[in-house]
């Protein structure tokens, strides 16, 4: 029987022959990883009468969110995280100054091709572009899995994409994102598994497949992975050295469906408030003014999104009726940013680079927007009320439509490179 990559790595972590899409598995996972909401976790682990975390070597804890603490109910549980990180012996723990937790985990060396990687948020769909099955779970599910080193999971059904062609000039992996996200819908991969093939993806940077497994939670994902290659094997080497073993599905795999798509006429991409799948071309867009820009977080935050915006930027200075906040995915790209002189090209047209950190994503500080107000983000959700006000407008666009829209103030009808 011919097998899917998220059939095979369940099969293995669940001490199987085989697995069927459907079927009903108890999994081990080979690293676990959550972030401030660790403290609702520990929480739970604690209610249901655990002493002791099953594996202190396979937690993995960087805090990220609300960093530094913004209010003292924050640091009130940051402290209780810090304490139980002491108390468990946990051996990965970041804390606020480190980054992203996704990109952390990545670049880290806690992700390798073939394994099961579950997290407590929603976005560790963001592993698959080294070749991982990884998924988000819920806080209480994942202090059962602290106590117990096991989870319940339901094998399941794959969706294949072949992506062809080159992206013209301004084009970004981005816009793919977005564009399959408004072909299938927010719900059409709902709880399955996607993979990603074809000779688009084959030249495509890790930071590139990390953003299209990262987004594929916007259309409801399980799983989101790019088979390993040459590309993951160059990127792993001096991160996770070679232990490890690589999964890639049969010829004869059955899918639940295939979807083809050709990018050499893809135009960039904008989604409209207030839903991810809510995406037009760039022209369709052009003209919206807004208040606010946001380049970075764990979608854009790499060191070549930076380039990218830098690159945009250099000489020129940002619309004085826009506030342009950048946010690095880790501390590792920000120094490498620093170094390069990124983040003087972008301070110097009127950015606020702010730490590596969540916060202007999810709303919970450095960019809150306020009743009325526009903001045009790299992240990956532009839900009603995601960046404060319930009033407020996200729109979701590349690195490179970010920077042009800082400049004017208004969303731009084309890209110029």
């Amino acid at each position: 029987m011919s097998h899917t990559i998220a059939e095979k790595i369940l099969a293995a972590k669940s001490g199987q022959k085989e697995v069927s899409a459907g079927q009903l598995v108890t999994a081990r996972p080979d690293r676990v990883m959550s972030h401030d909401n660790a403290g609702l976790v520990i929480r739970q682990f604690r209610s249901i009468g655990a002493e002791r975390v099953f594996d202190p070597s396979r937690i993995v804890i960087p805090l990220d969110h609300r960093v530094p603490a913004e209010s003292e109910r924050t640091a009130t549980a940051h402290k209780s995280i810090r304490e139980f990180v002491h108390e468990q012996e946990i051996e990965n723990f970041y804390d606020i100054r480190a980054g992203i937790c996704h990109q952390v985990m990545v670049e880290n060396g806690h992700v390798k091709p073939g394994e099961l990687i579950l997290g407590t948020d929603s976005h560790t769909t963001s592993y698959g572009c080294l070749g991982a099955a990884s998924t988000g779970i819920g806080a209480t599910e994942m202090a059962a899995v602290w106590a117990t080193g096991e989870i319940w999971l339901q094998v399941p059904e794959t969706i294949r994409i072949i992506v062809e062609g080159a992206f013209a000039a301004g084009v970004a992996p981005k816009d793919l994102a977005l564009h399959l996200i408004g072909l299938l819908t927010a719900r059409g991969a709902d709880y399955r598994a996607v993979e990603y093939y074809g000779s688009t993806i084959e030249r495509m940077s890790i930071s590139g497949r990390f953003t299209l497994c990262n987004m594929a939670m916007e259309m409801g994902a399980k799983f989101a992975v790019v088979p390993f290659d040459e590309r993951t094997e160059e990127y792993l080497q001096g991160r996770a050295g070679s232990d490890y073993l690589p999964v890639s599905a049969d010829e004869d795999a059955e899918y639940i469906r295939t979807v083809e798509v050709d990018v050499g006429s893809l135009e960039p991409q904008v989604a409209i408030p207030h839903r991810v799948d809510n995406v037009v071309p760039l022209s369709r867009a052009a003209g919206i003014a807004v208040d606010q820009v946001v380049i970075g977080c764990c979608t854009n935050g790499r060191l070549d999104d930076l380039q990218i915006a830098a690159d945009t930027l250099r000489g020129r200075k940002v619309s004085p009726r826009v506030r342009l906040i950048v946010v690095p995915g880790s501390r590792k790209v920000y120094l490498e940013a620093l170094r390069l002189g990124l983040l003087e090209v972008l301070v110097e047209a009127g950015a606020v680079v702010v730490n590596p950190g969540c916060g202007p994503c999810l709303g919970a500080h450095q960019g809150i927007l306020a009743p009325g107000e526009k903001c045009l983000a790299t992240t990956n959700r532009n839900f009603k009320g995601r960046m404060g006000s319930t009033d407020a407008e996200v729109y979701l666009a590349s690195p490179r439509v970010a920077a042009l829209t800082a400049l004017t103030g208004e969303i731009p009808a084309r890209v110029v490179c």
